[in-house]
Order: structure tokens, then C-alpha cells, then sequence
């Protein structure tokens, strides 16, 4: 910038100097700050350095017809560009038919068929986070699929908890809903998960998958389907249960429930057909991308443990690994009542740094 007293000699342009002087101009504004230019038919371009009080006006009004030109020009390049577009948006095709837990869904209904294809395009066009949940399905579903058999819960249930979810351990609902199988804290507890400032058995893969089985068997003796079992478990047996009296049907498929009710049954079946035909729809994820199962050993403990992260150095790992491989711990230590014991997981093999 120039001193407010600053003058300086101007060289008149002559006609040959005035296109390269217009293109220097428009190319390098940024150099030309606090100059103004004049453009007359007599001396074709007249270049004066302006006193400081008038600079700051006419730099703005440089910059913005130097910018207003620059893009025009920009514009009309661009425009003269063949543009090529090396993708295509399709529309990837329905199922024919589909079950849930061996129940018939009625996809020959325009209703039907379109809530089942709203949420599967809206999954499918979703890719990296259904690849995401591919990998994850190879570690986490042995183990619900092994819970699911031992209470006699048909297997397409572990697709609810993707939808309920995501598989994620941390997942909390803008109720309060916690874990895997989003338990409230009183409901969980109700279904024999303990719930402190210490422990949380909501995050605990096995015990809350055993919870979820306690509730949908109850559902499922109530509303004799499964198909409205798991559409209770998003709504509650008695928000299932009002409305299917109201409406004088228990059928999933007949009745008008709250929106979130409404499409839930559809998307479990969007993560059961995407995982399920995950190649034929073009999610290639090689065995060896998936995520493994991690080898661990279980130890019991039956007393207090008042320094967690001591007591994972003691067993060769490290207070963060033994946070992950048991999420349900809360707190930096363990308080264990008399009589009362927990199930610890370990690193198979130590993890500890050398």
C-alpha cells in the first residue's frame, strides 16, 4: 500500500501495448492493488496511482470487474469443454420374494413392495457403510447367531440388531437407549442386565443378545408372528398391541403404526437381502478384508479389582484393549460383591508394548 503522499511518474500506453496491458491486468489483479485504471479513446489506457483516501474504493471496484471478467472468460472455456461423466446411477432391482424368520413378506402389494424399495435404495446407495457392516458381520454375528440358537430365536434376528445398532457396542438413541439391542436402562434391567456407574451389561455382545430373546419370545407369545415380535421391539408389545386392537388386525403388513414402526421391519430386511447377496449387488469383500474374530481367553473374577489398568498390564494387555474386547466395564475399577463373579475377556495372546 501507498503512503497517502505517494505520487508517482505514469507512462502513457500506445496501441500495441493495450491488449497485453488488459490481459496482464485481468491475470494479475492481485498485483494492481490500490490502482486504478481509465480506459479513454484517446490514449487508449492511462494508468494513475490514486491518492490513499480514494485507494481502498477503487482496489474493491478493481478486484470485482476483474473478477466479473475473469469468469466470464473462465465460463466460456469452460463451455467450449466436451464434459464426460464416467458414472451412472442405477436402479438395482428388488427381490422377487423374501422371508423374515420364515414369514412370507407380501411383496406383490404396491404398499409393501414400496417401503421395502425406499429403504433399500437408501441402504444401497450407502455403500461404504454397508461394506462397513459386511466386515463387521463376519466377527459379531457367530456370536448372535449362537445366542439366537440357544433361546430358539429364528437367525434372520440378527439383522434387528443392525438396524437397531449398527452392531456398535457404544450406540446410544436420542431416548437414552444403549448397546447392541438399544435396552433403556430400566427395561434392561428388567431383562436381567445390570446397569451401574461400574458396569453396563447393555454393551456386552452375549448378555444383551440373551435380554433381546427374552423380549421377543414374550413378544412372539403375544402376537403369535415374528414378524410382529420384532416390529414390537421398536414400538413396545404395548404400542403393538393398541394399535392392532384399534385396527382389529395383528398383521404387520395391514396396520398403520408410527412412522419409525412403519419402515423398521423393511429395513431389517434391506441389511438381510444386501449382506445376504452381497456380491450379486456388487459389494466385493474378500473373506480376508473382513474383520476376524479375535482369539481371547476368559478368566472369572470373584473379587474386587481397584485398578483396572493395573490389572491389564498384570494379564499382558493394555487398559484401552481391555476396554474394547469388554466394553460393558465403565469405570477404572471393579467392585465385585461377595458372592457375585464377572466374565472377563483377554487377549489370547499378550498385546502388552515391549
Amino acid at each position: 500500500m501507498m503512503p497517502a503522499n505517494s505520487s508517482a511518474s505514469i507512462k502513457l500506453l500506445n496501441k500495441e501495448d493495450k491488449t497485453e496491458l488488459y490481459r496482464v491486468f485481468l491475470s494479475n489483479s492481485t498485483q494492481f492493488c490500490g490502482h486504478f485504471f481509465c480506459i479513454d479513446t484517446t490514449s487508449y489506457c492511462k494508468l494513475s496511482i490514486m491518492k490513499y483516501s480514494s485507494a481502498v474504493g477503487n482496489f474493491v471496484l478493481g478486484s470485482l470487474f476483474t473478477l466479473l471478467m475473469a469468469s466470464e472468460f473462465a465460463f466460456k472455456e469452460n463451455n467450449s469443454k466436451s464434459v464426460s461423466v464416467n458414472y451412472q446411477w442405477n436402479v438395482p432391482s428388488l427381490p422377487e420374494q423374501i422371508s423374515f424368520a420364515n414369514e412370507r413378506v407380501p411383496l406383490e402389494r404396491w404398499d409393501v413392495k414400496e417401503k421395502f424399495d425406499r429403504e433399500f435404495l437408501l441402504n444401497y446407495y450407502d455403500p461404504g457403510m454397508i461394506i462397513y457392516l459386511i466386515k463387521l458381520a463376519n466377527r459379531n454375528f457367530p456370536v448372535i447367531s449362537e445366542r439366537l440358537r440357544a433361546n430358539g430365536v429364528p437367525d434372520d434376528f440378527k439383522y434387528l440388531c443392525i438396524a437397531e445398532s449398527n452392531m456398535q457396542s457404544w450406540a446410544v438413541s436420542s431416548s437414552g437407549a444403549v448397546g447392541y439391542w438399544q435396552f433403556l436402562n430400566g427395561t434392561g434391567a428388567g431383562y436381567g442386565l445390570e446397569v451401574s456407574s461400574q458396569v453396563d451389561q447393555r454393551q456386552d455382545l452375549k448378555k444383551s443378545t440373551d435380554a433381546a430373546c427374552m423380549y421377543l419370545k414374550a413378544a412372539y407369545a403375544k402376537f403369535g408372528n415374528w414378524t410382529a415380535a420384532a416390529a414390537s421391539y421398536n414400538c413396545g408389545m404395548g404400542g403393538y398391541n393398541s394399535q392392532a386392537s384399534f385396527q382389529h388386525t395383528n398383521n404387520y403388513y395391514d396396520l398403520q403404526l408410527p412412522e419409525e414402526t412403519n419402515k423398521y421391519i423393511f429395513r431389517i430386511l434391506t441389511f438381510k437381502y444386501l449382506i445376504e447377496n452381497a456380491k450379486q449387488l456388487g459389494f466385493n469383500v474378500e473373506d480376508e478384508e473382513k474383520y476376524q474374530p479375535i482369539a481371547t481367553k476368559t478368566i472369572t473374577v470373584s473379587s474386587t479389582i481397584p485398578d483396572l489398568a493395573q490389572f491389564a498390564i498384570d494379564n499382558g494387555t493394555s487398559y484401552k484393549i481391555l476396554r474394547l474386547l469388554n466394553p460393558w466395564l465403565k469405570g477404572r475399577s471393579l467392585i465385585v460383591s461377595n458372592g457375585k463373579n464377572y466374565t472377563i475377556q483377554l487377549p489370547a495372546q499378550s498385546t502388552a508394548l515391549k
